[in-house]
């Protein structure tokens, strides 16, 4: 079986978009160029790259290590990325949802210390 550069490419810029980072933040979390991942991002120059490299660039997306070697080899199906990406994002609505509940209890408990606060100053008075 061939290797699907192309498919890495489509990965692991879907991927950085569905995690919001940029390729110098994989590049740090990563520990691989951002040389190295620009030639991954957009298939250029598709050369035989050490499985280490792609290991590091999977787990740097939060991906079991050997995700990348397995969109490669063409292992991974259009379905498991399709399962992945609903996942991803099912967890950013309930993210959503969460921020949105803590912001209105932060409120509450601002509006309640506003009023124990005039509570005590009438009894001070």
């Amino acid at each position: 079986m061939g290797k699907h550069w192309d498919a890495v490419a489509t990965a692991i810029n879907t991927r950085l978009a569905e995690l919001d980072l940029t390729q110098r933040e994989l590049a740090e979390r990563s520990g691989v160029s951002t040389a190295t991942l620009r030639q991954l991002q957009n298939n250029y120059e598709p050369r035989r790259r050490s499985p280490r490299t792609l290991a590091a660039i999977s787990e740097g997306l939060r991906w079991p290590a050997d995700h990348l070697a397995q969109v490669l080899e063409g292992e991974v199906s259009r379905e498991d990325t399709g399962t992945l990406r609903s996942d991803v994002a099912r967890l950013s609505h309930e993210l959503t949802d969460a921020r949105a509940e803590i912001d209105d209890l932060r409120a509450e408990v601002r509006q309640l210390g506003t009023k124990l606060s005039d509570i005590e100053a009438r009894d001070a008075r």
